[in-house]
């Protein structure tokens, strides 16, 4: 059985940081993208970032360009978000999944993970 497990949230201030993880089970990752979404309260899911696993080339959102920072594991079968100088507009569930291409397009990925919530808030 597919199943990802996001970690790493929390509540930060604005300007701080917050490491996302995202672990797979019951497949290997090697042969997908693998992209961080979130959604917040009455918005459509938006992609955040995505990365290939068999390459590492790696596509972000215009709106968290320069602050976050996809990588990955392949050893441990794992996807990392980095995000620094975080911002109130930042506060979302975030979510990981798999996909065959590299997009943000929420419609281009599968077997979701339950997401881990941030919350950037002073």
């Amino acid at each position: 059985q597919v199943q990802f497990v996001e970690s790493g949230g929390g509540l930060v201030q604005p300007g701080g940081s917050l490491r996302l993880s995202c672990t797979a089970s019951g497949f290997t990752l090697d042969a997908y993208g693998i992209g961080w979404f979130r959604q917040a309260p009455g918005k459509e899911r938006e992609g955040v970032s995505c990365i290939s696993m068999s390459d590492g080339t790696a596509y972000y959102a215009d709106s968290v360009k320069g602050r976050f920072t996809i990588s990955r594991d392949n050893a441990k079968n794992t996807v990392y978000l980095q995000m620094n100088s975080l911002k109130p507009e930042d506060t979302a569930v975030y979510y990981c999944a798999a996909g065959l291409v590299l997009s943000l397009r929420a419609a281009d990925f599968g077997s979701w993970g339950q997401g881990t919530q941030v919350t950037v808030s002073s």
